[in-house]
């Protein structure tokens, strides 16, 4: 059913959601620090766009406790979304515009920039976009004498092992773009960034067929939703 036609929505648009309730609340966003809104108002306020009228705050609850947080729901599949009850197509597109934004405003950060000397901004950027998926998802940043990015390649999906990156391939792309070094990205569905023998295995084959043939492997960098793991950092590359 259409958003608009969510007549739930529209009659109780005079006990909360009306015109006070939403001025107040852009009030708020509008002269609030970061937290001056809670994730379903966040939530809340997003939907607006969808809903000209009523009561926004039920459906922006109701998301949080589906998906289990506000970055969750922005990144949560469309056709999921759909599914909630008062939701439908165009409140579905209304928050994966949000979802898109926040990419391409963390990407805009690490884009045209020595990649070494922008970590956090890289860090940023991977998690936003890896740190929900519920694939495990394999890339390759490939990087020129500068340390900038030259292509952010999506090797596949599925655990990362040699049946799904193979060490040869990753190296022979990087020589064919004309890459000098690497960076090896992949994130954990389970939440949880710790390396597992697997991926401290394949990093150390990729780096050994690298050192070979003059491409660096700077790092593997883990992502999760419980935070990211840097296997330089921990000594294991």
């Amino acid at each position: 059913m259409p958003d608009t036609e969510n007549g739930q929505l529209r009659s109780q648009a005079s006990e909360h959601g009306g015109a006070g309730h939403r001025e107040r609340l852009r009030e708020r966003l509008l002269k609030g620090g970061a937290e001056a809104l809670a994730d379903y108002e966040v939530l809340e306020y997003l939907l607006f766009a969808a809903f000209r009228q009523g009561d926004t705050k039920p459906i922006a609850k109701v998301l949080i406790k589906r998906f289990g947080s506000l970055s969750a729901v922005l990144n949560a599949d469309p056709g999921a979304l759909a599914e909630v009850k008062g939701m439908g197509k165009t409140s579905a597109a209304a928050l994966k515009a949000v979802a898109l934004a926040a990419r391409r405003m963390t990407r805009n950060e690490v884009e045209d920039k020595p990649v070494l000397g922008s970590w956090q901004a890289l860090l940023d950027y991977l998690t936003v976009d890896m740190a929900h998926l519920t694939v495990e998802r394999v890339r390759v940043l490939y990087l020129n004498t500068q340390n900038r990015l030259i292509q952010d390649h999506h090797v596949g999906d599925g655990s990362i092992d040699e049946a799904a990156i193979h060490p040869r391939e990753v190296i022979r792309r990087g020589l064919d773009l004309g890459a000098t070094a690497l960076i090896l990205v992949h994130n954990h569905p389970s939440g949880n960034p710790e390396p597992s023998r697997a991926d401290i295995q394949i990093t150390n084959r990729i780096a050994e067929a690298g050192r070979l043939l003059g491409i660096t492997v700077h790092d593997h960098v883990i992502v999760g939703r419980q935070g990211h793991i840097s296997l330089r950092a921990k000594g294991l590359i």
